[in-house]
């Protein structure tokens, strides 16, 4: 068989890519002669439209409407992002155009006076050689042809023109000597058409017009400037001057006056050291955004909304905005900013806003400016608070006696109401003095920050409060006994100390404090941030669910945030307690496989009871059940789920603690019956008094029966089956019960069940019989 291609194969390739070649030319010989339309000099579009149209039917018409729409809209949105993001650019240039006309104007007029002058002198020299020809002519001749001709009655009128202007300027009739002006400069146009007046004659009209002209200018720009010329005053020379032709002087001059006037009366204004922040604010803001809303109103008024003078105005503005800040900042918010004031600031703040905002009314919306001006001043206020808060607490930390107890009935101060109504609602819980002076701070800083909003620092208020809280959390992290060695790991914990809770109920006051905080208290308060509360409805208890569901994203991961740093105090109280119930002071462990490992031997008789490190788990289980009754009423679900942590503690460095399997798997002498149904036994206490305490969890139960299934494989290597050794299910329940009955003193319960209301009904302990047959086949497969 041939290899290669066939010669027919070969040649249908070659025709085809010949093909291919000839239709690209072909198209690209289209595009070209479509393009030559264009290219013509004699290119009408209107009929080229015409003629494209015509072979468009209906649909396809709308269509390509509907197309050079969307490309409109397209092209519109396209400008309005360029100009925004080109705004500065934009008013800049604006200005510069503006200049560049006035000076344009003012070039035109100087032109136009030196070609006048020009043209003056070239015609007198003229007319004068002339007139010397013609007499010498005359008297060579001995005869005059003709006599000097009068002056018309025009010609008087223009020749009392100037003395006329003179008085008027003198006497300073505005309107009068604009009206004068206008009226010469028709005639000048008028003969200058019809040729009625002499070239001499309408070139000095002219030039009188250009000087008269500009002392008007002149005097006009003069009594603008002065300091002493009212509003009225002000308004009619501004509009004379723009009368004039100079538009963009007469505004510079506007804007210039209104600074002037709104400086002079600044100079009875004097801060000193001692003067009160928001009065001096209130004092400034009112001279400052009176001015700018003057200037804006007499801007409207003389030139109307004209780009290039509102862009000026808008400039001119913003320059004062940034003064009057500069001011604030030096002599108002400097001091409180750095004290942490930040009621003051805020008030300042607020304030100035006030004001600010009502020049939206007149056009000017520079809120924006003036927020951010402030910003950096109320961000260094709010970082001293709010290390003014962790300092505060943290002095208090170190001499608290965690005692929880009702927090001092609110006092009457310059709070608002809803401050009041927050230290009510905190009322009912009982806190440590540390906590309660930690919530009082929290609840006064966001009061504070209320007025504060515009500025959009709410998450930066949120981020520094979770940053004082997780420091709080860190000192009393401290205060547990067993975390001595921890305190290197802890961000910021240098130089602060927590006194030492050195019982079981100090220790449940640590995690009452912060539970409450975190869950409760922290994020009520941080709701006053949100404008779903700052109705009339927000102590409704019926609008407590709503609220939470529509809660800002951003405040709901804050409290996740806040359970974090609870969850963390929480893993160090089970862990120390853990360590606590496992280990001596010594370092030896209570729960090892020897106590298991040689229960088997010559024993005639064994009393069966829980192993002594399991009996103090439940002891301290029931003991910090009685505790959490009393301090976490209502928020039983929190003891419940700190009850099941620590159990799970427990039993999961029981399953991990690899020293143990491997003493029962290889150790020095096997699991013996015995010592199974010991284990057996154990582990059947913890799942009956966790259930009766509804805190055994599924990741417990499951836990449990891998330990169980583990202890079962190991007696099976024996070679023994368990199921044959272990007794009846009700057998080792029946012990389960006596001894929760003997240690807690409990009346036992009705045949020995479970709360059938328990939480945890549905993931109740497995029947041992079930354990037992999952065991066995792991460990033995064909065993007996």
């Amino acid at each position: 068989m041939a290899s290669g291609k066939t010669p027919s194969s070969r040649s249908r390739a070659h025709h085809s890519a010949a093909t291919k070649g000839s239709a690209a030319r072909d198209n690209a010989g289209k595009l070209e002669e479509n393009l030559n339309v264009f290219k013509s000099d004699n290119f009408d579009a209107d009929s080229y439209v015409h003629s494209k149209c015509n072979s468009l039917n209906e649909k396809e018409i709308r269509q390509l409407c509907s197309y050079l729409l969307d490309l409109k809209k397209a092209s519109a949105e396209e400008m309005r992002r360029s100009v925004y993001a080109n705004y500065s650019s934009f008013i800049r240039t604006s200005k510069e155009i503006s200049d560049l006309e006035g000076e344009l104007s003012s070039m035109r007029n100087l032109l136009s006076t030196q070609a006048t002058i020009i043209h003056s002198l070239a015609e007198g020299v003229q007319i004068d050689s002339m007139s010397d020809s013609v007499m010498n002519g005359n008297a060579a001749n001995g005869s005059l042809h003709e006599e000097v001709r009068e002056p018309s009655d025009l010609e008087k009128r223009l020749m009392e023109f100037p003395d006329l202007l003179d008085v008027l300027l003198a006497e300073r009739r505005i309107d009068e000597a604009l009206a004068r002006l206008d009226e010469g400069e028709q005639i000048a146009a008028e003969a200058k058409e019809s040729g009625a007046l002499s070239p001499a004659v309408l070139s000095a009209l002219q030039t009188a017009i250009t000087e008269r002209r500009q002392k008007l200018a002149d005097q006009l720009a003069e009594a603008a400037g002065q300091p002493s010329t009212r509003g009225g005053e002000l308004r009619a020379a501004v509009l004379a001057l723009k009368k004039l032709g100079d538009g963009p002087r007469a505004h510079s001059l506007l804007l210039s006056a209104h600074y002037q006037r709104y400086q002079y009366n600044m100079q009875s204004l004097r801060p000193s050291s001692t003067s009160y922040g928001g009065a001096y604010t209130a004092a400034l803001s009112q001279l400052v955004f009176s001015a700018i809303g003057q200037a804006a109103s007499d801007s409207l008024a003389i030139f109307g909304k004209e780009p290039a003078y509102t862009s000026e105005l808008v400039m001119w503005a913003t320059k004062q905005i940034e003064t009057f800040a500069q001011l604030v900042k030096r002599h108002a918010l400097a001091s409180s900013a750095a004290a942490g004031g930040l009621r003051a600031a805020a008030e300042c703040v607020q304030i100035a806003l006030g004001h600010c905002s009502l020049l939206e009314s007149r056009g000017l919306a520079l809120c924006p400016v003036l927020l951010k001006l402030f910003r950096p001043s109320v961000e260094q206020s709010l970082d001293a608070n709010l290390k003014r808060i962790e300092e505060s607490t943290a002095a208090l930390a170190a001499a608290d006696d965690w005692e929880l107890v009702y927090p001092p009935p609110p006092r009457q101060s310059v709070r608002s109401s809803s401050a009041t109504a927050a230290s009510i609602t905190s009322y009912q819980y009982k806190l440590s003095s540390s906590a309660h002076r930690f919530n009082f701070m929290v609840q006064d800083f966001f009061e504070d920050v209320g007025p504060l909003l515009s500025l959009q620092l709410g998450g930066k208020m949120l981020e520094g409060l979770f940053q004082v809280f997780n420091s709080y959390v860190n000192l009393l992290i401290k205060a547990l006994p067993g975390s001595m060695e921890e305190e290197a790991s802890f961000e910021g914990s240098v130089n602060k100390i927590a006194r030492m809770a050195e019982t079981e109920a100090q220790q449940m006051a640590l995690l009452a404090n912060a539970s409450l905080l975190a869950d409760e208290l922290l994020p009520r308060a941080a709701m006053k941030l949100s404008p779903v509360n700052q109705g009339n409805f927000k102590d409704d208890p019926r609008r407590r669910t709503s609220d939470r569901q529509n809660r800002h994203p951003e405040q709901r991961e804050w409290k996740r945030r806040l359970v974090s740093c609870v969850d963390r105090l929480k893993d160090s109280f089970c862990r120390q307690h853990a360590l606590d119930l496992i280990f001596t002071e010594e370092g030896d462990s209570h729960l090892t496989a020897d106590m298991y490992l040689y229960m088997d031997g010559d024993v005639d008789e064994i009393e069966w009871f829980p192993s002594a490190v399991f009996q103090e788990l439940y002891a301290k289980l029931n003991r910090m059940a009685i505790l959490a009754a009393d301090m976490f009423v209502g928020r039983e679900r929190f003891a419940t789920l700190l009850l099941m942590r620590l159990t799970e503690t427990v039993i999961l460095w029981l399953s991990e603690d690899q020293s143990f399997w491997d003493d029962i798997h290889e150790g020095p002498r096997p699991l013996g019956a015995l010592g199974l149904q010991q284990f057996y036994l154990d582990m059947k206490f913890v799942m009956c008094f966790a259930s009766q305490g509804r805190y055994l969890s599924r990741n417990l139960l499951r836990v449990l029966n891998e330990i169980i299934n583990k202890a079962m494989i190991a007696f099976s290597s024996t070679g023994m089956d368990p199921n044959s050794v272990l007794p009846e299910d009700e057998w080792f329940i029946e012990i389960s019960q006596e001894a929760i009955e003997r240690l807690s003193g409990k009346p036992k319960a009705a045949n020995g069940e479970r709360d059938l209301n328990s939480p945890t009904a549905s993931v109740s302990a497995q029947s041992i019989s079930s354990v037992r047959s999952h065991g066995s086949s792991q460990g033995t497969g064909q065993t007996l």
